[in-house]
């Protein structure tokens, strides 16, 4: 270890994890839309030890003990994960994580590439957005979490009608309501016609990402302030993203 890893070790020991999540919010403000290897690298050289710092202060790290916590509306305010930003335009103001009690799970976003992807020049002249939601259960499995990708689903709509928390629970609801197989048919790969009309490389990047079954670790878990350490295969490079309560 090196002197000014020792004084910054010492320093974010000092703090306390207010202090710690606070700096973690600003370090990241703004930064959610930089390129993925600009984030990556950023976690590295700048995150990683409040991070960790954070991680051994989890006042919850028994996985059973963090799903009443988990439960309700999330925002990602920063995350390395590359399935956010296959599209681009992803607006951060309409991403939720939604946790509901039934062990059902959504990550939802609105997207609003307009002229940065062609199949939606067209669109962005009279304000459609995208709108993606994956849908997912979770459970505890021997002491860990376990995610399953079940559903995608994905609709165009007008941007001038935000995508506000209650649209997005209502659509939530409503989309596992429509599922009526939930067993080993849901491993098939999802029929995503919308996004395979307009540009089938994204469609197949999704398609790929939805095979997957993620690995999900909370680092750090509290009421209102979340870390999540994701891997979508286990040779993959681990993700990481801060979440934070939406109100």
């Amino acid at each position: 270890m090196t002197a000014n890893q020792a004084i910054d070790s010492n320093h974010l020991s000092n703090q306390s994890v207010e202090a710690l999540k606070q700096e973690l919010l600003e370090l990241t403000q703004n930064r959610d839309k930089d390129p993925l290897n600009q984030k990556v690298k950023f976690y590295q050289d700048r995150l990683a030890p409040i991070f960790e710092e954070l991680s051994r202060r989890n006042p919850y790290p028994i996985p059973e003990e963090q799903i009443s916590l988990v439960l309700g509306v999330w925002s990602p305010v920063w995350s390395t994960i590359p399935f956010q930003d296959i599209i681009p335009g992803r607006m951060q103001e309409e991403s939720y994580q939604i946790f509901h009690d039934d062990g059902y799970y959504a990550n939802i976003a609105r997207y609003a590439p307009g002229h940065r992807l062609p199949f939606l020049s067209k669109l962005s002249s009279i304000f459609f957005a995208y709108d993606l939601m994956l849908l997912q259960k979770y459970e505890i499995r021997d002491g860990d979490w376990y995610i399953q990708n079940i559903g995608i689903e994905q609709r165009l709509r007008i941007k001038a009608t935000p995508l506000t928390i209650d649209k997005a629970e209502d659509w939530f609801t409503r989309s596992v309501q429509s599922q009526s197989k939930l067993s080993s048919d849901t491993k098939d790969s999802p029929q995503i016609p919308l996004l395979k009309s307009f540009n089938q490389k994204i469609a197949k990047q999704t398609k790929g990402a939805f095979k997957a079954t993620p690995q999900f670790e909370h680092l750090y878990i509290d009421p209102n302030f979340r870390l999540v350490k994701t891997r979508r295969e286990a040779k993959q490079r681990p993700s990481y993203t801060i979440a934070v309560r939406k109100e």
